[in-house]
């Protein structure tokens, strides 16, 4: 009998890549399975060839196709699990493969919509799907989450990923969801468990995210006769004819030269320059990994129908396995004492400080407010201030039960509270720090601000157990690695001195952390030193 015989399977984007791969391997081994996807060509395809896997093996499987899907669409996603409910189809097994690059580009920069999309996707897709499929899973069900590459390093060790801010906030938090939900479902025999497999083969990132990268790149650091904004347009036209034949190549440069009224030779120039750069960056990737080999899809899949088995699985329930294979040498990003810093550095700075409407978040916004003007800090509405500091309060993870409990509105509340306000708020301050920066990034050259994210405070103490901090930190990992990415590229992309820092506040012994220690943090963090430190995210009176 083969291992999956008469399981159920269901796997997010598995039309194409890494999903059709995992879904192949399932129905090679025996199971049934469930494919969705955006876009119904590919999935029929898919379809087609695991049927005759199926035919050819007799296993008695089925393929069950929903096309049109979008995990981040609730409507969709509740439709989908509604229908296998009602049919009584029940899934032992749920792959959540779904994802896209997100924008490739500096944070300030990043459209927004994107930005939130992407987290959609990514991080409110693998909740949502997880959710909703417990109303067909059994006890000894399984859920697999597929991340990639970014993940962090060590524990509490941010590795900086430019360029892929939207990315890189999402990632962290699936990869925190993750443990959150392995938590949450014990009680009902559910195993949760993730694979951070690191960079595989794939159209996506040849096609994609290396040549995106590369384009971004030349955005910010110049090209020829071209200024920033005409860089970004050629390479919107013409980045897309990598990797086609030449006269398809001639061809679209001489549509784009045409359409921007720029020479042909410029833009021949600035896709070899694109091309060249992104086969850098795969180069310089592959050398960090030790057999110099990114993964193959099918190895991929093969992890994951690794990580289904009883054994395994319930050895690895909560875990983030493999692991990011690519080695990145990095210095710790977190810091849990705060250098003394004897001045006051608030007299006659300015200040706008912001805060999530909920009552911890105004207390302790109004506590700093009073702190900051007693120390001589200028209390300000907002507009366009250079040299100023820029503090958001998040508040706390509010009191519930489970994550996997909440409705789709409370969890889409507590995205928008703890990571798309902070972004949309970091990324308004940098425009108030550096005006039209956004577009031209040769402004922030040696500009100066600060912003700083007071986070969600760890629940810690003798009576608080790993569920709820698990909870807290599905949130507090989405805010590490955004800052760290944000922050690398204001220093080494756009060599400003503008700098966005996460201070997270807890203690390990049940008391209040403490708002004079806040102010002593971000005493530090104001001063040119706090600029060219490595450390971006605080966490005052919180032992490591």
């Amino acid at each position: 009998m083969l291992q999956f015989q008469n399981k159920v399977a269901l796997i997010t984007g598995s039309g194409t890549g890494i999903g059709m791969t995992v879904a192949k391997k399932f129905v090679e081994n025996g199971a049934s399975v469930i494919i969705l996807g955006r876009r119904k060509g590919p999935l029929e395809s898919t379809s087609q060839m695991l049927n005759e896997i199926i035919n050819e093996k007799q296993t008695n499987g089925f393929v069950k196709i929903f096309s049109g899907v979008d995990v981040s669409d609730e409507k969709a996603i509740t439709g989908m699990f509604d229908t296998l409910k009602n049919e009584n189809i029940n899934v032992d097994i749920v792959v959540n493969n779904a994802g896209v690059s997100g924008p490739v580009t500096c944070f300030a920069h990043a459209p927004l919509d994107d930005f939130r999309s992407t987290v959609d996707i990514h991080l409110t897709g693998t909740f949502w799907t997880s959710v909703q499929a417990l109303k067909v899973m059994n006890e000894g069900g399984k859920i697999i989450t597929i991340s990639t590459f970014f993940a962090e390093e060590r524990p509490l060790e941010q590795r900086p990923y430019r360029f892929r801010g939207p990315y890189t906030a999402s990632q962290g938090a699936k990869n925190r969801l993750v443990e959150a939900m392995s938590w949450e479902l014990t009680e009902k025999g559910i195993v949760s468990i993730g694979t951070n497999p690191g960079p595989v083969h794939s159209d996506r990132i040849y096609k994609t995210v290396y040549p995106k990268a590369a384009s971004e790149f030349l955005r910010v650091s110049g090209f020829e006769e071209l200024s920033p904004s005409e860089v970004e347009a050629a390479n919107k036209e013409i980045v897309g004819l990598l990797g086609e034949d030449e006269q398809i190549i001639k061809d679209g440069i001489k549509s784009a030269a045409e359409k921007l009224g720029k020479q042909e030779t410029i833009l021949t120039n600035l896709l070899n320059k694109v091309q060249s750069i992104a086969e850098k960056i795969q180069k310089n990737t592959s050398t960090m990994i030790p057999d110099q080999q990114f993964l193959s899809q099918d190895q991929v899949a093969t992890t994951v129908l690794t990580l289904v088995g009883d054994e395994q699985s319930k050895i690895l329930n909560g875990k983030i396995i493999p692991g990011d294979r690519v080695f990145y040498p990095v210095k710790s990003y977190i810091r849990s004492s705060v250098p003394k810093t004897e001045k006051n550095n608030f007299e006659g700075i300015p200040c706008i400080i912001t805060n999530d409407a909920s009552n911890d978040a105004l207390q302790k916004a109004t506590n700093l407010k009073s702190m900051l003007e007693e120390k001589g800090a200028k209390i300000v509405d907002g507009g366009n201030e250079s040299n100023a500091l820029f503090i958001h309060v998040t508040g706390d993870v509010p009191e519930f039960s489970k994550l996997t409990e909440l409705t789709r509105n409370e969890w889409d509340g507590l995205v928008n509270k703890f990571i798309n306000t902070p972004a949309q708020i970091s990324q308004n301050a940098m425009e108030s720090f550096v005006p039209g920066g956004s577009n031209d990034p040769r402004l922030f050259k040696e500009s100066f601000g600060r912003v700083v994210i007071v986070g969600p405070t760890l629940p810690a103490g003798k009576k608080v157990g790993g569920h709820a901090r698990a909870k807290a930190e599905v949130f507090r990992g989405a805010l590490r690695p955004f800052a760290t990415t944000v922050n690398q590229e204001l220093s080494d992309v756009l060599k400003s001195n503008v700098r966005m820092f996460v201070v997270l506040p807890g203690t390990v012994d049940g008391k209040e952390p403490s708002d004079e220690n806040l102010i002593d943090t971000i005493n530090y963090l104001v001063t040119k030193e706090a600029g060219s430190s490595s450390e971006v995210i605080f966490c005052p009176d919180e032992s490591r």
